[in-house]
């Protein structure tokens, strides 16, 4: 059985690429380490973005075990407007999964580059593995394997957070939300 831990970045000062985690969301990255520590962890990808990679740093000191990279895994741009109401049109989105903003990026096209990327992750070597991203992108992650997660259960997310995506012969995963702090 593979098994793929989904972690959502911990608290940050930002939404920008390079915005770094606040000081309680370095103590919750000490914390996200502890909690996964005894898991028999053999590799990790990660957003390029700082606060995810901030995220699982502590963990991936402690396990010996180098972080990959994955651009795929960036957050999902909703526009490249600034929109006062993006709270409404990022709504939308989760009952229109091909709904795009302008200079956006559709439910559908951001689903489909982080699947691919567990589709990567299931052939690899290794039964057990972390992914580190944003909050939108794992929420359409979810969302592919179960359909009733939506808007509300993204509102619900917390930084950090940790799902496990459970693969018996690369089925339907069952999907365990194992983070309730």
């Amino acid at each position: 059985m593979k098994q793929i831990y989904v972690v959502r970045h911990c608290q940050a000062e930002g939404q920008a690429a390079d915005a770094p985690l606040t000081a309680v969301g370095q103590e919750q990255a000490q914390d996200l380490a502890a909690f996964l520590a005894d898991r028999p962890i053999d590799y990790i990808v990660c957003s390029p973005y700082v606060r995810a990679c901030d995220t699982i740093a502590p963990l991936a000191m402690q396990l010996g075990i180098e972080v990959q990279l994955d651009e795929r895994l960036t957050e999902r741009v909703l526009s490249e407007q600034n929109c006062p109401d993006w709270m409404d049109m990022l709504r939308a989105t989760y009952d229109d999964l091909e709904l795009c903003f302008e200079g956006g990026e559709s439910s559908r096209m951001a689903m489909q580059r982080v699947v691919q990327v567990v589709q990567e992750m299931l052939e690899r070597p290794g039964e057990h593995a972390v992914l580190v991203s944003h909050g939108n992108l794992i929420s359409l992650l979810l969302k592919y394997f179960d359909d009733g997660f939506g808007f509300e259960q993204w509102r619900a997310l917390s930084n950090p957070d940790v799902y496990l995506l459970s693969f018996s012969d690369y089925q339907q995963p069952s999907m365990t939300r194992l983070w309730l702090k």
